[in-house]
């Protein structure tokens, strides 16, 4: 290797050095995070099945029970998402599987709108009312209904949905099912 080689290797390794020891600085120098920023971090672990973080979240002094800024649980938010192991590890550490966000939805309902039955499956298990309604009187029942989703509707229905119940509108799961234009659905839930 000629001398200007090994000068401009040296250099390199020397300004390399210089930027780890400069980011170590950095590093010991930043400050904890924010409480704010500690509880989107809780939330957006539990959107997305983090339940290594959730766990050292709830172990820090995290609150399962705890609401987002828009009114969502740490449970609503994995049930809805999917996250079926972050729901067990949630309602094992205490989460509510039958609260609600501030619009009475609880996360069944969720579930019933996105169509998860697996999910949906796991909450019934908690024994919540299968027939809870949110503020607008809509049950779980009707939003799987409403929005096609057969395996949930016919979940619901095995677990004593009651098809029969009306929202503040005066619409049944069929007849919701109905304005979809999904006669087959409004058939199931016992409506044509």
């Amino acid at each position: 290797m000629s001398p200007q080689a090994k000068r401009s290797a040296a250099g390199v390794a020397f300004a390399a050095g210089l930027s780890l020891v400069g980011f170590q600085g950095a590093l010991a120098q930043s400050e904890p995070p924010s409480p704010e920023h500690v509880r989107e971090e809780y939330f957006d672990a539990a959107r997305a099945g983090r339940v290594d973080l959730l766990d050292g979240l709830i172990k820090a002094g995290m609150n399962p029970n705890e609401h987002d800024p828009r009114g969502f649980t740490p449970l609503i938010l994995a049930a809805y998402n999917g996250q079926v192991q972050a729901v067990d590890f949630l309602i094992a550490k205490g989460a509510d599987p039958c609260a609600t966000d501030p619009k009475g939805n609880n996360a069944l309902m969720g579930v019933a709108f996105k169509g998860d039955s697996k999910v949906a499956d796991r909450l019934l298990t908690e024994h919540c009312d299968v027939n809870a309604v949110n503020n607008v009187g809509q049950t779980a029942l009707m939003m799987a209904a409403m929005f096609g989703r057969t395996d949930v509707v016919k979940l619901l229905i095995a677990r004593g949905a009651n098809a029969a119940l009306k929202d503040t509108g005066g619409n049944t799961a069929a007849a919701l099912a109905q304005q979809q234009g999904n006669p087959e659905m409004a058939a199931l839930v016992g409506g044509g």
